[in-house]
């Protein structure tokens, strides 16, 4: 992985597609509709699935439906062939009017200010799923989902996998898991192929759990300890991986967990960017001994391995950092245990 130390390389990265992109472009059939593509992901994976059609050869529509999105990257998508929507999915006259398309991405969910908020987490995570999947019933849909619908383990166990019987911890996870339980249930009931998507921690160099360890770092504050270990991906991988779903989608719905193969120790990496940075290390907190973690390996035997290893991936943050890059300023909160966000 070349060092990225723009915003234009880093939105260039996250959207070009590989071999395996342009292969299932090649593929795939009909036009894809992205909802809420207004967040972290949904730009890049936008232009990710063009370009993979544009090099496939195919004229297929990508359509970026959100509720509000900057000015810019709405001008982006369109200069760059995608169609864009502007609708409010908790608005059941919204989504019923949104085009018929035979590929769904949803992307659509809230997360942070659940805590203070959870009627509209339970809204946006439960009633808009199950307008979209009403609508979308003649369609395949890939839903994007967390591990957070999984228990606390210990890093020793290797993380969970789909089998595992999910135990959510708070109003956000559960939410999650309603989510899940929505789209599965329409599955069943329309036949409609469904994937869900439960992604662990997808970094783009400006969010993510590694991030939140190196800016710490970086900034000389403490490292919380309490949570001692993550799993991280490369956000273009993620991308790839999301669209190349649509291929893996069943009735009833199957589950897909969504991550790198590495399991990542906190304080190792706080380690690595203390002697990165030059900066002492500052630890706070005691490890609780377990984290949320997640075993990818049918994902990776599905749709192989990412192309960015974790390694990799942790001097790509640090690049990043050193060259001034700018931060979502939004907080992953991965050391969270009580599903408070």
């Amino acid at each position: 992985m070349t060092l990225i130390d723009s915003e234009e390389q880093l939105t260039a990265a996250l959207a070009q597609p590989n071999e395996a992109d342009v292969a299932f472009a090649q593929g795939l059939t009909g036009d894809t509709i992205i909802l809420g593509a207004g967040g972290k992901m949904g730009p890049t994976l936008a232009h990710r699935l063009r370009r993979s059609l544009d090099a496939a050869g195919k004229t297929s529509r990508v359509i970026a439906v959100s509720r509000s999105s900057s000015v810019e990257a709405e001008r982006e998508m369109q200069a760059g062939g995608i169609e864009t929507i502007a609708c409010d999915l908790v608005d059941p006259d919204g989504v019923a009017s949104l085009p018929y398309v035979p590929n769904v991405l949803f992307l659509a969910g809230r997360k942070f200010g659940s805590a203070g908020d959870p009627d509209l987490t339970w809204a946006m995570n439960t009633i808009v799923p199950a307008q979209v999947a009403q609508h979308y019933r003649d369609s395949r849909i890939v839903a994007f989902s967390t591990g957070n619908v999984y228990p606390f383990v210990s890093p020793e166990r290797g993380g969970c996998i789909e089998s595992d019987m999910p135990a959510p911890m708070g109003e956000y996870a559960q939410s999650c898991l309603g989510r899940e339980r929505v789209f599965e249930y329409y599955s069943k009931r329309f036949n409609t192929p469904c994937l869900l998507f439960r992604l662990n921690y997808a970094i783009d160099l400006r969010y993510g759990v590694l991030v939140d360890i190196a800016r710490a770092v970086y900034e000389s504050r403490p490292v919380d300890m309490s949570v001692p270990a993550a799993n991280v991906l490369w956000q273009g991988d993620a991308n790839s991986y999301a669209m190349r779903s649509l291929e893996l989608c069943t009735s009833p719905a199957r589950v897909l967990n969504v991550t790198g193969p590495e399991t990542i120790s906190v304080q190792r990496a706080a380690e690595f960017y203390s002697q990165r940075f030059q900066r002492d290390l500052v630890l706070k907190g005691e490890s609780r001994g377990v984290a949320l973690l997640s075993n990818a390996g049918a994902c990776h035997a599905a749709l192989g391995y990412p192309s960015v290893t974790a390694s990799e991936l942790m001097e790509a943050v640090a690049g990043w950092i050193e060259a001034g890059g700018t931060s979502l300023n939004k907080a992953t909160k991965f050391q969270v245990t009580d599903g408070k966000f």
